[in-house]
């Protein structure tokens, strides 16, 4: 891992990009910390320099509780190269919405599979050179989308103590036998109102979740709605885990 730049917000939560081999990062660090901070691995669906308002705001509310946050860029998206696969799917996910027909489950497949197998081989690796630094410690805790690599992160990785998923993204309903494999506390965000998400699938994929410690928050509004106060309860959600 290679630091590329920092700086330091008026909070003095710490901002630093790094490289891990072809993989771009953001750690934030707390202002003073008496003992290594505790990592939440900050999920998104691509595009880091776009998604980082979004990604700069949550990690600084969770600096304010005490934890560290890190993100990488996923495949395929930022400057990193296209998986020619992946955007031709996209595309034919896009001409279905748009001509409002239902996406059918090979469209879903030939989109999110490729990124969870890449994605999560990635995620693990940053996750072993964070733990390296000393003012890195564990428990971990993983939260946001893409829903699918979270799971995946979430039965493969021991590490991981729990997790914060933002139904928010397509999952193949051939992963639905990993959710019955997670069995982390979870707290599950949905957006009723989400023009782009199945509900029901969303649904289904909650219940079929393994863990005894689950619970769903459903709310009002459409994809980006989600209300300011779940980042007050996700905080409580991971104190109550990684503290």
């Amino acid at each position: 891992m290679r630091f590329t730049s920092e700086q330091r917000f008026d909070d003095g939560v710490l901002e630093r990009e790094f490289i891990l081999g072809e993989i771009p990062g953001i750690l934030w660090t707390p202002a003073s910390a008496s003992a290594p901070a505790p990592l939440i691995l900050v999920g998104h669906p691509g595009g880091l320099h776009k998604m980082y308002p979004r990604l700069v705001a949550r990690a600084r509310h969770s600096a304010a509780e005490g934890f560290a946050a890190a993100t990488i860029e996923l495949p395929g998206s930022g400057d990193r190269p296209r998986f020619a696969a992946v955007e031709e799917a996209r595309a034919d996910l896009h001409r279905a919405l748009e001509a409002g027909e239902p996406v059918d489950d090979e469209i879903v497949d030939r989109l999110v599979l490729p990124l969870v197998e890449k994605a999560v081989p990635e995620w693990r690796a940053t996750l072993d050179a964070l733990l390296e630094l000393p003012e890195i410690g564990g428990p971990v805790g993983y939260a946001g989308g893409v829903i699918a690599v979270g799971m995946r992160l979430a039965v493969v990785e021991p590490r991981i103590s729990a997790a914060l998923l933002f139904a928010g993204s397509f999952v193949p309903r051939t992963m639905f036998e990993e959710a019955r494999q997670v069995t982390i506390p979870l707290q599950v965000l949905l957006q009723w109102d989400d023009e782009g998400n199945d509900r029901q699938l969303a649904l289904d994929l909650f219940d079929a979740f393994g863990s005894r410690e689950k619970t769903l928050h459903a709310n009002l509004g459409g994809h980006t709605g989600v209300p300011q106060f779940e980042g007050d309860d996700g905080n409580r959600f991971f104190a109550r885990h990684l503290k």
